[in-house]
């Protein structure tokens, strides 16, 4: 019996990414306290912070599981060294993308996945396996009443940076290095390799 993908996030964007990819998934909403958690670690690159919190979401959720593969993933980006999550605020995005324009930043994507102690050969011994996803994102030189535009939409406000290439920031990104899953949230690709080593296929969830 194949066991369930549980998405420890409430991205629509990743739930979108798993259904499209023809994973057959459910999706358990952790309750991480995301500042208290990355304040307990002390200093972190953005690459760490966002392991660290895709670690957290998956061990919440995992908690209350006896069965199945929970998948925790968090994005931060990474602009000339400083960390962004999710701006919140209208006039933070309007800062940031003001800043961002006509220059690249890193969308580092943390993914974690636990295989609950019952699905496993050793009781007591959940297997977790984890990697970061890295990918360079490069803007146009975009205008301020473009900018404008995009901010009074709501949607750069809680994404990771202020944007997405799968919604209407699309027109605004030159260039990508790198797996585009990443920047939208979740690589399927990194997903495949974490299943692999705990022995299971990815074609076993294609629903």
């Amino acid at each position: 019996m194949t066991l369930p993908l549980i998405l420890a996030s409430a991205s629509p964007a990743r739930t979108k990414l798993l259904a499209d990819a023809g994973i057959a998934h459910r999706v358990l909403v952790s309750d991480v306290d995301e500042d208290a958690a990355t304040a307990a670690a002390g200093p972190l690159s953005p690459a760490e912070t966002a392991l660290l919190l895709a670690r957290a979401k998956a061990e919440s959720v995992a908690a209350s599981l006896t069965s199945g593969h929970v998948l925790g993933c968090d994005s931060v980006f990474e602009f000339e060294g400083e960390p962004y999550g999710k701006p919140w605020e209208p006039d933070v995005a309007r800062e940031r993308w003001q800043l961002m324009r006509g220059k690249s930043g890193v969308l580092h994507t943390g993914h974690w996945l636990i295989t609950s102690p019952s699905s496993t050969s050793d009781a007591g011994a959940p297997l977790a396996h984890g990697e970061v996803t890295s990918a360079r994102v490069t803007f146009e030189d975009v205008s301020d009443s473009e900018i404008d535009a995009y901010v009074a939409t709501g949607e750069p406000l809680q994404v990771a940076g202020g944007f997405t290439i799968d919604g209407l920031a699309g027109a605004f990104i030159s260039g990508i290095e790198g797996d585009p899953h990443t920047v939208v949230g979740l690589s399927i690709s990194t997903l495949r390799r974490l299943l692999a080593k705990s022995g299971v296929s990815i074609t076993d969830l294609w629903a």
